[in-house]
C-alpha cells in the first residue's frame, strides 16, 4: 500500500503517523491485521473520525469517534455497511459518491472542508482526507480516511494575535472577493508567509476560511423566506449555480435540501418541547380549588361533587 503523506493538522498528522507502518502492507487483509493493534490508539482521538473501507465503500474498520457520532454502541454494527446505510439520506449519498471517486477512480480527497451535522443536530466544521489503498500491482483495493474537527477557537500559536485582525476582516467581509495580498499587507507579511502562518494558526487556508464564512452565513440565511438565488447574493456569490455547487461540496446536500432538513428539525424540536410540557403537566401534583373558587367555578359543587384543577 502507498504510504499517506504527512499533513500539517496536528491531530490528523498524528493519525497518519500511526498509520505509516500499516500503509506499507501489500494487501487490504494485511492492513486490517495491522489495525488490530493500532485501533486502540485511533480510539483516543475524540475529534478525529477514522475509517477503512473496501472497494465497494463498505466499512471494514472504524474508530470509536465514528460510532459515538452515529450513536452506535458497538462498531460491529457498522462493519460491512455503506455510508448510505448509516447516515441520513442527504449525507449518505454524498459520502458514497465521494467514496466512489476514490475507490474506483483513484482520486484523492485532501483537506476537503465540510460541514457535518452531529446527532444532537449541532453543526461542526471538519477537514476530510481520503486516500485510495492500492495493492502491489497498483489496483485500488479500498480507501482509508479521516475527518478531523476544526477547533472552535484558534490554537495558542504565537502568531495568533498578529493574524487575528486579518482573520476577523476576512470573516466580516466574506461577501467580498477574497484578496489574500491585502490581508497579508494588513499584518506586514508576504503572501507566502501569511498563507503558511495562517494555516498553522487556524488549520485552514485563507480561501477555506472565506468559504467557511460564506457557507456558515448561507445556513443562517436559508432559515429566512428567501429564494436560493437571494441567499447566494447575500453571501457574496454572483453566480447562483456556483453557490449551489460550493454548498453541496461543503455540506453534502443542496441548499434546498438543507432548508428542508432545517424545517424538519425545527418541527421535531417543537414537537419534543410540546411532549415535554405535556409530561410535566401530567406529573404535576393536583390540588383542590379554594372553597370560594370551587363554589363558583365548579358546576358539580351544588350536586355534592368535588372539583379539582392542576397547575
Amino acid at each position: 500500500m502507498a504510504a499517506p503523506t504527512a499533513i500539517e493538522n496536528p491531530g490528523a498528522e498524528q493519525a497518519w503517523r500511526w498509520l505509516q507502518p500499516v500503509a506499507q502492507a501489500s494487501s487490504l487483509q494485511e492492513v486490517l491485521s495491522g489495525l488490530r493493534w493500532l485501533m486502540p490508539l485511533l480510539d483516543t482521538l475524540p475529534d478525529t473520525v477514522f475509517f477503512l473501507k473496501d472497494h465497494e465503500g463498505r466499512y471494514l474498520a472504524v474508530n470509536k469517534t465514528l460510532t459515538d457520532r452515529l450513536g452506535v454502541k458497538d462498531r460491529s454494527a457498522l462493519l460491512g455497511r455503506r455510508s448510505g446505510e448509516v447516515f441520513p439520506d442527504e449525507f449518505g449519498h454524498q459520502y458514497e459518491a465521494q467514496d466512489e471517486r476514490v475507490a474506483s477512480d483513484g482520486e484523492t480527497v485532501w483537506e476537503q472542508l465540510e460541514l457535518h451535522l452531529y446527532p444532537n443536530r449541532q453543526a461542526g466544521w471538519c477537514l476530510t482526507h481520503k486516500l485510495p489503498l492500492r495493492d502491489a500491482t497498483g489496483r485500488v483495493e479500498g480507501l482509508v480516511g479521516i475527518s478531523r474537527d476544526l477547533q472552535s477557537t484558534p490554537n495558542r500559536h504565537p502568531m495568533h494575535q498578529r493574524l487575528a485582525s486579518a482573520a476577523e476582516h476576512l470573516r466580516k467581509h466574506h461577501t467580498q472577493a477574497l484578496n489574500v495580498s491585502h490581508l497579508a499587507d494588513m499584518v506586514g507579511l508576504s503572501v507566502a508567509q501569511f498563507e503558511r502562518q495562517f494555516r498553522k494558526v487556524y488549520e485552514l487556508s485563507p480561501r477555506q476560511m472565506h468559504t467557511q464564512a460564506r457557507i456558515q452565513a448561507a445556513t443562517q440565511w436559508l432559515a429566512q423566506p428567501l429564494s436560493v438565488a437571494q441567499v447566494a447574493q447575500h453571501c457574496g456569490y454572483t453566480d447562483h449555480s456556483a453557490f449551489a455547487r460550493q454548498f453541496r461540496a461543503t455540506v453534502g446536500m443542496t441548499p434546498s435540501q438543507y432548508r428542508e432538513l432545517q424545517r424538519r428539525g425545527r418541527m421535531a424540536m417543537r414537537a419534543a418541547a410540546r411532549d415535554a410540557q405535556l409530561r410535566q403537566q401530567a406529573q404535576a401534583p393536583q390540588r383542590p380549588l379554594p372553597a370560594q373558587a370551587a363554589t363558583s367555578a365548579n358546576p358539580l359543587h351544588n350536586h355534592g361533587g368535588t372539583g379539582y384543577w392542576a397547575d
